[in-house]
C-alpha cells in the first residue's frame, strides 16, 4: 500500500463499517424470534451465572470488561443477551465489535440488526449522547485471541480511550469480571509470528487493524487460523459479575489529564482482575466448570 492510499479491502471494510457509526434500535422483531434459542444457550449450553446487577446504576453508563474466545466471544453476547433479558428492553446495551467483523458479510449484518455498533469514539459517544448503555471491550483482539494459559489475565491493552470517553460523556463505568469464554475454544498461540510475516507482503496488520492471527484447537477444526470465525464454540461454563461502578470526573478537561486517566484505567483494570480471580477459583475443569 503505497502512502495514506486504502487498498481495496479497505475501502470495502470502511463502507461496510460506515452503516454502522450512527446507533440504531436493535430489532425487536429480530429480538423476538431469536430469545427462545439465546435462553437456551444461557441456560443449557453455558449454564451461565450472572450475577451483580445491584451495581448497576440508575443512569446511563460506559460498561467495561474483557472477552474470550477467539473471533465469537460467547461471554460478550451472553452478557448482552442477559442484560436485555434483565431489563426488559427497557435498557439498550449497544455491543461493540471489530471493524473487520462489522464488515463481514452476514455477520455484520447480523451485528446491526441486533444494535451492535462499531468500536470507534464517535460510535460509542453517540449512544451515550442519547442515553444508551455502551459495553467495550478495550483489549480489543488482544484480549479475545490472548492465548488459553492466559485466560484469567485481565487484558485491556493499555488502551484508555475508555476512561477519556466516559469523562467526556459524564458517565460512569461499570467493570465487568467474566471466565469461561476462553475455554469455548482452544488459542493455541496469538499467532503474532504469522501476523508479522504476512504483514511484510500483504500489508494485512493494517487491513485489520490487528497484530494476531491466532491459532486455535477446537470443533469442528483440530487446528486452525482464525481471522473470522472457524469454530463452534465448545459449550464452557460462563461465570460473570457486574462489579461496583467508579465514578469518573465530568470535566471534560480531566480526560487530558494523563495522570488521572491512568489512575482510573488502574482502578478498573484491577477491579476486573480482581473479579476474574473470584469467579476462576470456582472453576474446577477447562469446559466442564
Amino acid at each position: 500500500m503505497a502512502g495514506k492510499q486504502q487498498n481495496l479491502l479497505q475501502r470495502l471494510i470502511a463502507w461496510r463499517v460506515s452503516a454502522a457509526m450512527e446507533p440504531q434500535p436493535p430489532n425487536e422483531t429480530l429480538l423476538k424470534l431469536q430469545q427462545p434459542l439465546w435462553d437456551l444457550l444461557d441456560r443449557w449450553y453455558f449454564r451461565l451465572e450472572i450475577d451483580g446487577w445491584e451495581n448497576v446504576p440508575d443512569r446511563t453508563s460506559l460498561v467495561v470488561g474483557v472477552h474470550s474466545g477467539g473471533a465469537l466471544t460467547m461471554d460478550a453476547w451472553t452478557l448482552v443477551n442477559a442484560w436485555h433479558t434483565h431489563f426488559e428492553g427497557r435498557r439498550t446495551l449497544h455491543g461493540t465489535a471489530h471493524d473487520v467483523l462489522m464488515a463481514a458479510p452476514g455477520l455484520g449484518d447480523y451485528f446491526r440488526a441486533v444494535g451492535v455498533i462499531a468500536a470507534n469514539r464517535r460510535s460509542v459517544g453517540a449512544a451515550l449522547e442519547q442515553g444508551d448503555d455502551v459495553v467495550v471491550w478495550p483489549g480489543g483482539e488482544v484480549d479475545a485471541m490472548r492465548s488459553w494459559r492466559k485466560r484469567d489475565v485481565a487484558t485491556l491493552g493499555g488502551r484508555t480511550g475508555f476512561v477519556k470517553q466516559a469523562i467526556r460523556s459524564g458517565v460512569p463505568i461499570v467493570p465487568v469480571a467474566t471466565v469461561g469464554g476462553h475455554d469455548t475454544v482452544f488459542v493455541l498461540s496469538e499467532g503474532t509470528w504469522l501476523a508479522d510475516a504476512l504483514d511484510r507482503f500483504t500489508g494485512l496488520k493494517t487491513t485489520l487493524r490487528g497484530a494476531n492471527l491466532p491459532i486455535i484447537a477446537g470443533f469442528p477444526f483440530p487446528l486452525a487460523v482464525e481471522i473470522l470465525p472457524a469454530h463452534v464454540p465448545l459449550p464452557a461454563k460462563i461465570r460473570t459479575a457486574l462489579l461496583e461502578p467508579i465514578e469518573v470526573d465530568d470535566d471534560p478537561e480531566r480526560a487530558d489529564d494523563l495522570a488521572y486517566v491512568q489512575k482510573i484505567y488502574d482502578q478498573v483494570e484491577a477491579a476486573i482482575q480482581a473479579g476474574m480471580d473470584r469467579l476462576a477459583a470456582k472453576r474446577s475443569l477447562p469446559v466442564l466448570g
